[in-house]
């Protein structure tokens, strides 16, 4: 059985995708400052250490062959705009400490979990811009902090590979949702804002929007999110690869399809002095579906529904919200 390493067991996507490593037989070591938020880890073992230090780095990628570098301080959009400084000590940390600690362990192979946050915010200022390829994060300018730490970690997993030969896999997520991710507290993303606000909301109350709702994204479900880790794990491309849903929608229409799952009828009130982020963002998914032979399946409507009602069950298990 291969033994691998989740950094960032603790979270979202890494929570997930440990569930799924350990079904599918692997030996599964988890390490993250913190525990899983809404349920036990399935992670074969885990320890609580701050991959910000190389010595906790060393420790974690100990006797593994692969490594899952998922950990990252990250969250929202009003999150990513006001904590730069953080984010990217914290983050730039992580990774070249993992990257180091796994080449001195003789770890085979390292997926780095990248952002779409990379992409240049000049081919991102419409609504209706064309879909990102992989290429186009040149010339750079990402987003400020956040997009910037990752396209740098991307490089430097690119130097690795050649110059050290440790195989990295790399991955551009966007916008990645589902249940067991965080949906309170300022570091939530929009799908599982809109699935509080319409769970807790009234027939017939205002929702607040950020912006004007014109702004255009794509969302990807977190089933589809960790099959496309699995199979660029065990793939020959060293990346970077888009990962994510092909489909844009507004977040008018993202909350218009909330409230529908919802059954409630409510109106919009737009706060123009909110961070709104880019105006458009889309996945281009030619060269992921040239590389795997897939792509994302389940439907937007389809993962918020399931989405929703997840969030809906942790508030009434809160009390905050009547069953």
């Amino acid at each position: 059985m291969t033994t691998v390493l989740v950094a960032g067991a603790g979270g979202f996507i890494g929570h997930h995708l440990t569930t799924t490593l350990v079904r599918r037989g692997y030996v599964v070591r988890g390490a993250d400052l913190k525990r899983p938020a809404y349920e036990a880890t399935h992670a074969t073992e885990f320890e609580l250490l701050d991959l910000r230090r190389f010595d906790d780095c060393l420790i974690a990628t100990r006797g593994v062959e692969e490594v899952y570098a998922l950990a990252a301080n990250m969250g929202g959009i009003g999150f990513i705009h006001s904590h730069k400084a953080e984010i990217s000590r914290d983050n730039t940390l992580i990774d070249i400490h993992l990257l180091e600690a796994a080449r001195l362990n003789g770890v085979k192979r390292l997926f780095y979990a990248s952002s779409a946050c990379v992409y240049p915010a000049y081919r991102q200022d419409t609504p209706d811009v064309a879909a990102l390829k992989e290429e186009d994060a040149y010339p750079a300018e990402p987003e400020d902090g956040y997009g910037w730490e990752k396209l740098y970690a991307e490089r430097l997993c690119r130097h690795y590979a050649e110059d050290l030969g440790l195989e990295t896999r790399v991955v551009r997520f966007h916008n990645i949702f589902g249940p067991l991710g965080t949906y309170d507290g300022g570091r939530e993303k929009s799908p599982a804002a809109f699935c509080r606000k319409l769970a807790l909301a009234k027939d017939g109350d205002v929702i607040e929007v950020w912006g004007d709702g014109k702004q255009r994204r794509s969302y990807c479900y977190i089933d589809d999110c960790v099959e496309g880790i699995c199979r660029m794990m065990r793939s020959d491309f060293r990346g970077p690869l888009n990962l994510g849903h092909d489909r844009m929608v507004t977040i008018d229409e993202l909350v218009d399809m909330v409230a529908k799952i919802a059954g409630k009828r409510i109106s919009k009130q737009y706060d123009l002095s909110k961070p709104q982020g880019v105006r458009g963002r889309n996945s281009d998914n030619t060269r992921l579906r040239q590389v795997l032979t897939w792509e994302p399946a389940i439907s937007l409507e389809e993962g918020l529904d399931r989405t929703y009602h997840w969030i809906r069950r942790e508030l009434v298990r809160m009390g905050r919200l009547a069953g």
